[in-house]
C-alpha cells in the first residue's frame, strides 16, 4: 500500500485542497489512527521524531516525513503551521 504514495514536501501541502470524506471507514482504524497521532506528537514534541505521514488531497496520494507539532479535534499541525484534516490520513510510520 505505501508504494502508491507519492512524496511531498512539508511547505506544498498549504496549497492542497482536501476532500471533506474520510479516507478510512473502519472505527477501529479511525480509534488506532488517533492513537498513533497521539503517539507521534509526544515523540515528535520530546524527541524530535520524524514520521512519514500517508494522506490523500483531492487528487492524490501522498506522503510527507516530518515532525508533528499539535493535533486539534480535525488537524495535525506541522511545523510553520501547516495543517493535513486528520481525516485525511491512512497511517503514520
Amino acid at each position: 500500500m505505501k508504494n502508491n504514495f507519492q512524496p511531498i514536501e512539508k511547505e506544498v501541502i498549504k496549497n492542497l485542497k482536501f476532500p471533506k470524506n474520510d479516507v478510512l471507514s473502519d472505527e477501529l482504524e479511525k480509534k488506532f489512527r488517533k492513537i498513533e497521532l497521539e503517539r507521534a506528537l509526544r515523540l515528535g514534541n520530546g524527541e524530535k521524531v520524524k514520521f512519514n505521514i500517508y494522506f490523500e488531497d483531492e487528487r492524490a496520494k501522498l506522503k510527507v516525513h516530518t515532525t508533528i507539532w499539535g493535533l486539534t479535534e480535525d488537524q495535525v499541525i506541522l511545523k510553520t503551521g501547516v495543517t493535513i484534516p486528520i481525516s485525511r490520513i491512512h497511517l503514520l510510520d
